[in-house]
């Protein structure tokens, strides 16, 4: 591994189990403990852990969003594989609301060389989809949170409001049968309820860890969602679970 894949998957490990010692680290890299000593003492500068002695604990309390920067650093690889997976089920000249979230600037990068019409939720996915020929941006608008650069308030509520897209691309911070799909922050899910209801379909794409969780804000519940494409495993309770309402879960390919 190189530094950022090394960094990545400290991250996404300590984000999955919350701790872990540099033994371990460094076992599972293959880096000296000196290198992963190192790596430990950047990612605490940047907020993505705390350094424990023998190793490092997640910086995170429960029930709190991991920032953009983290989360843009854990699984890279999955994101991509899902964001294929949500194109493919796309069809060419759609009007497509994709969602805020890492994942979703994955599924805007994937977009590239399709054409679709396509309203991002946050600038990052606009940065992301600008500059292709083939898409269409219709910008939302409206106040921005800092860092995770989505738009939030009226404006973009009313955007949905007065819009009709064939396809939103939900992302969410939890996904449970009872529950639905739920987001931690509550300015982002009245945006996100918006594009429900402004969509004929909503397609959920969730990485593993966020299956079977619940955040704060309800979004939408499962009845109001055509597709969960997630890399959780076929065989897990809580995908199971989502197939005994009807959902249709859809996994992506390797490689």
């Amino acid at each position: 591994m190189n530094v950022m894949e090394r960094q990545k998957f400290v991250v996404g490990l300590l984000v999955q189990q919350n701790r872990a010692t540099v033994a371990e680290l460094a076992q599972a890299t293959g880096a000296s403990e000196m290198t992963i000593r190192r790596d430990l003492e950047v990612l605490e500068s940047r907020g993505a852990l705390r350094r424990v002695r023998g190793g490092a604990v997640s910086s995170l309390p429960g029930g709190v969003e991991p920032p953009y920067a983290v989360r843009a650093m854990s699984g890279a690889q999955a994101k991509e594989r899902l964001a294929r997976a949500v194109v493919d089920l796309l069809t060419e000249g759609e009007t497509v609301a994709l969602d805020t979230g890492t994942t979703a600037v994955a599924v805007a990068k994937a977009m590239a060389g399709r054409q679709f019409t396509v309203a991002p939720l946050s600038l990052h996915a606009a940065f992301a989809l600008s500059g292709h020929s083939g898409i269409q941006l219709v910008m939302p608008g409206g106040q921005v949170r800092p860092e995770e650069l989505s738009f939030y308030g009226h404006a973009p509520v009313q955007t949905f409001k007065d819009l009709c897209f064939d396809t939103f691309v939900l992302g969410c911070c939890g996904i449970d049968p009872v529950q639905g799909a739920t987001a931690y922050n509550l300015d982002d899910v009245q945006v996100k309820r918006a594009a429900v209801a402004a969509a004929q379909r909503v397609v959920l794409v969730a990485t593993a860890d966020k299956i079977g969780r619940t955040a704060l804000g309800r979004i939408c519940s499962m009845e109001e969602i055509a597709l969960v494409v997630t890399d959780a495993p076929a065989d897990s309770p809580a995908v199971e679970a989502l197939r005994e309402l009807g959902v249709e879960v859809v996994h992506p390919a390797n490689g």
